[in-house]
Order: C-alpha cells, then sequence, then structure tokens
C-alpha cells in the first residue's frame, strides 16, 4: 500500500491571508509603542528574536486571523482523506503551535524559534529531514518558497509567483490555487467616501465671504492634501485596531482586518500617501504645513491612545474636525474668527457624542465597544453631552450676532436669529438619528449624504448670505 505523504502548508500569505510577523508589529504598537520600537531597532537584522520578542510584547489572537478559504479548503479535505497536515512557518512557533491546534492540524510544526529563522532553504531542508526528498507535497505564495517546492513531490502555488514557471519547465506538478490582492481593496482601505468631511476647509472661506479663484484654488489644493494625509491615518488606524475591527460586525470587512489587502502594502500606501500631503503642504505656504503635521500628529496620538480614553476621544474628534477649518484658512491666508472656532467646536463635541451613541445603539451586548472606553450604559451621558454641546453652540452664535465683527458682516442681525431654527432642528435631529442608531458611524459623512439634512444647512446658510447682503450683491436689487 502506497504511503499518503503529507500536505505541507506556508502560514503567512498561504493558509492565511496576513503575515503575523505585522500583526504582531502592529499588535505592539497599538497596546506598547515603545518597547515595540526598541525591539524593531535592536533586532532588526536578526528577525528569529524580533518575532520572538513581539510575541512576548503583544501575544495576539490567531483565531481571529483571516484565513485562505481555498488553502483551508485543501486542507479540511486532506484531513478527510486521512493525510496529514503540516504547517511550516517562517512565523514563531508559539504562533505556529497554536494556529495548528486552533484548526486541527497536525501537531507536529515546523517554525522559527529565537535561535533560527525558518525560511527557504532552511525550512526546505528541515522538511525533508523529516519527510525525505519528495516527501511531501508543499503550498508557498512567495518566490522565497522556490527552494522548497525544488524539494516537494508537489508544487501548490498561491496567487501569483512568476518564479514558479520554471518548476514546470523541469516537469514538476505544479497546481495553482487564488490568492494576492487587488487595488480595488486597497482604495477602499484609503477611505475615499471620508474625504467629503474636507469640505470644511472650505468654511472659513465662506465666513469671509471670500468669493474669488485666488483664495478657491488653494483651498482646493489644500483639500487634495488633507485627503492624503486622512487616508494614510486611516491606515494607520485600521493597522492599530485589527483585532477591535475583527470582533466588530461591520468594520471586519475592511480590506486589512479581513486580509484582503496585505499590512505590507498598507504600510507603503501609508508612506506615500504621507509624502504626498506633506509635499502639497509645503508647496503651499509654511503655516498650512504646520497645520497639516499638528494633524497628522494628533490624528496617530489618537490612533494610538486617545481614542481608547473616555471624554478625550470625543474632544480630540473635535479638535481634528476644527484643525479642517483652520487648515482652510492657513491655505488661503484668511482670516478665521475666534467666534467662528469657539462657535464650531461645540457642534464638533456634539457630532462626536454623536458617532459614540450610534455605535453604541448598534452595538449587540453592554460590554464595551473594542478598542473604546463606552459600553451602552453610557448612552445617556453621551446624549446629555451632545445636547449640551448644541446649547453652547447656539448661545454663541446668539452672542457673535450682537458682536462688532458679526454685525459688520451680518447687517441685518435678525435673519442671523432666524437661522437659528433650522441650525436648531439640524443638530438636535443629527442627535436623534444617532441615538436610535439611525446615522452613518461618521457623522460628517451622513451630513454629507443626508439630502433633509442638506437642505436644512442650504437654508442656514441662504439666510446667512442674505444676512450679509450678499444676495442682493450678486444679483442685484
Amino acid at each position: 500500500m502506497t504511503e499518503v505523504k503529507p500536505l505541507v502548508l506556508d502560514v503567512d500569505g498561504t493558509f492565511l491571508k496576513t503575515d503575523m510577523l505585522f500583526e504582531c508589529l502592529w499588535a505592539g504598537l497599538g497596546t506598547d509603542p515603545l518597547p515595540t520600537l526598541r525591539a524593531a531597532v535592536t533586532h532588526f537584522r536578526h528577525p528569529e528574536r524580533l518575532k520572538a520578542e513581539l510575541v512576548r510584547i503583544a501575544p495576539i489572537r490567531t483565531d481571529l486571523l483571516p484565513v485562505n478559504p481555498a488553502v483551508a479548503d485543501l486542507a479540511l479535505r486532506s484531513r478527510m482523506a486521512g493525510r496529514e497536515v503540516v504547517l511550516a512557518s517562517a512565523s514563531d512557533r508559539s504562533l505556529v503551535t497554536r494556529l495548528a491546534a486552533e484548526y486541527g492540524l497536525s501537531e507536529r510544526v515546523f517554525a522559527s524559534d529565537a535561535t533560527q529563522n525558518l525560511k527557504g532553504a532552511r525550512k526546505a531542508e528541515a522538511l525533508v529531514q523529516a519527510f525525505g526528498e519528495r516527501g511531501f507535497d508543499y503550498a508557498g505564495d512567495n518566490p522565497v518558497d522556490m527552494a522548497v517546492w525544488a524539494r516537494a513531490e508537489n508544487a501548490i502555488v498561491v496567487g501569483r509567483v512568476p518564479q514558479a514557471r520554471e518548476l514546470s519547465a523541469r516537469g514538476q506538478n505544479v497546481v495553482e490555487i487564488g490568492g494576492g490582492w487587488n487595488w480595488r481593496a486597497l482604495v477602499k482601505s484609503l477611505r475615499p467616501h471620508q474625504w467629503v468631511k474636507n469640505v470644511l476647509l472650505l468654511l472659513a472661506m465662506i465666513a469671509a465671504h471670500r468669493f474669488d479663484l485666488a483664495t478657491l484654488i488653494p483651498i482646493l489644493w489644500a483639500i487634495v492634501a488633507f485627503s492624503a494625509a486622512a487616508s494614510s491615518i486611516y491606515i494607520v488606524n485600521d493597522l492599530l485596531d485589527l483585532e477591535a475591527d475583527r470582533l466588530h460586525p461591520t468594520k471586519c470587512r475592511r480590506p486589512f482586518a479581513s486580509g484582503d489587502v496585505p499590512i505590507q502594502v498598507g504600510m507603503v500606501a501609508f508612506a506615500g500617501l504621507a509624502i504626498l500631503s506633506l509635499g502639497i503642504a509645503a508647496t503651499l505656504n509654511a503655516q498650512f504645513f504646520g497645520v497639516v503635521v499638528l494633524y497628522m500628529v494628533t490624528s496617530l496620538a489618537y490612533s494610538l491612545k486617545l481614542k481608547r480614553m473616555r471624554w478625550i476621544d470625543i474632544s480630540t474628534l473635535a479638535a481634528l474636525y476644527t484643525i479642517r477649518v483652520v487648515a482652510g484658512a492657513a491655505a488661503a491666508q484668511v482670516d478665521v474668527s475666534v467666534y467662528m472656532l469657539i462657535f464650531i467646536f461645540p457642534i464638533f463635541i456634539t457630532l462626536g457624542c454623536v458617532k459614540r451613541l450610534t455605535e453604541l445603539t448598534l452595538a449587540t451586548s453592554d460590554d464595551r465597544l473594542p478598542g473604546r472606553g463606552y459600553g451602552r450604559p453610557d448612552r445617556s451621558d453621551l446624549l446629555n453631552v451632545a445636547m449640551l454641546g448644541t446649547f453652547w453652540a447656539l448661545v454663541i452664535f446668539f452672542l457673535y450676532s450682537l458682536s462688532d465683527q458679526g454685525q459688520e458682516l451680518y447687517p441685518t442681525t435678525w435673519i442671523l436669529w432666524v437661522a437659528m431654527i433650522p441650525m436648531t432642528l439640524w443638530l438636535v435631529r443629527m442627535v436623534m438619528l444617532g441615538w436610535y442608531g439611525k446615522q452613518d458611524y461618521d457623522p460628517i459623512v451622513f451630513a454629507m449624504r443626508d439630502k433633509f439634512g442638506i437642505g436644512l444647512l442650504m437654508i442656514i446658510l441662504s439666510l446667512m448670505f442674505w444676512a450679509a447682503g450678499l444676495w442682493s450683491q450678486w444679483f442685484g436689487g
């Protein structure tokens, strides 16, 4: 009777749609950044030590890691046929052993430890010693696996590996399985729908009544820069939130959490977008460059730590929205009113509360949200803060209408008071939609798609233009 040869599976990029080294790296950056960075610098030239140290700093949940369904199906069919299915990986042994146990695979695993990085020729030699020359089938996804395929009976190639054509040319049996990633998923990870929030850069221009191309064009370039900066931070945020996203009912489908885009690709995209953003900012002016740097640093602090701190997270969200308004003023070099900043900040506090209210309303349990400091019992407190933010925004708007600056820009004061009616309706409606879970997870994005809300905003803007005398200035009469 012919002995059934074992099926050996590489892990990173083959059995899993992710890489456990980078999973540990970003888990460490999220929970203990300084020791993680120290380990990365210290052991950069010794990957086996780096992997062991990262596992010690930030052990990850291997049961949540995304699996390649085609490879997992092959493993299941092989096990049902009585074959031994073995994991062989350059990842740390403790992770590989745990992964094998969770999926019912062979207890015999081949993996790296603190003394050697089991990769390429070393992995091939270890497998030949265990199973003999041509004594196993091997599935891999990387050109470095050529050394292993060359000594296997059958080569199973996951994704696109052009070098594997050499195996077929030598007469070796090659089986191809789909894998890899596509540009559409990467674009999705940039969250282009979130770029709509950068219309906030136009507020300073509108408030200053500067409707000319010399003001508009630099703001449009600033919007491009902020969109690139925001997307770079979204990537970092997603990489830091991998475990929390995988525990979320909808965020688990995000490109990095689901494994549709490799972490390494995300890291390159982050660097490219950050360079693009800072490059555009530098060509505009020093003030705008400084605002972009402030935005990116604040966003990184939010992603690393602040979003897990109750109330601090909402204040930081409000600050990030407010920075966009300041950025528009800096790009176009127009003055931004202190009254305006004091007015919009409580509005953004309200919208930050709405964001958390929506998440809590749609949550499936009373537990704290993964990676956040709130649970469903906090809904009433968030509602109170949201309504308080609404109240103070309206009070400040009223006081502005009576100020010297307000009366200079808006001579017909009573029309500003009329504008407070749709303004109140818009804010209260946003809060109530969040309370009942009928919003998007981001209130600014929701506001830009909400037809009724847009109608209210247009009424507010029209009344403010009327109070400023702009309609008669533009159209006569």
